[in-house]
């Protein structure tokens, strides 16, 4: 049974950074492309970034290019997301997401071929 537990969620002032990391278990950690996503209150979820297998490539909502880095361990079965100059905006539940093939081809913005989900980390970024 695949199991993705999110951590590193916080409170932060605007312009302040926070590291989300995941770790994923029951899996063979890199054969899958993984995703970072967020909801904030009465907002659909909205992909944030991608990174496939072997990190070779990456993919980030305009929303968070420049700002935001995706990387991962996959020594450790763990996604991160590095999150600087953070903005009220950027409140929001951050989930992790293991996506069914190894790569961020496709409509992976809008969650597809994502097949496993943590529970999600709280980011509050006050003004």
């Amino acid at each position: 049974q695949v199991q993705v537990v999110e951590s590193g969620g916080g409170l932060v002032q605007a312009g302040g950074s926070l590291r989300l990391s995941c770790t994923a278990s029951g899996l063979t950690f890199d054969g899958h492309a993984m995703g970072w996503f967020r909801q904030a209150p009465g907002k659909e979820r909205e992909g944030v970034s991608c990174i496939g297998w072997r990190s070779v490539t990456t993919g980030y909502a305009d929303s968070v290019k420049g700002r935001f880095s995706i990387s991962r361990d996959n020594a450790k079965n763990t996604l991160y997301l590095q999150m600087n100059s953070l903005k009220p905006e950027d409140t929001a539940m951050y989930y992790c997401a293991v996506r069914t093939s190894a790569y961020c081809s496709g409509s992976w913005l809008k969650g597809a071929d994502f097949g496993s989900w943590g529970q999600g980390t709280q980011v509050t970024v006050s003004s």
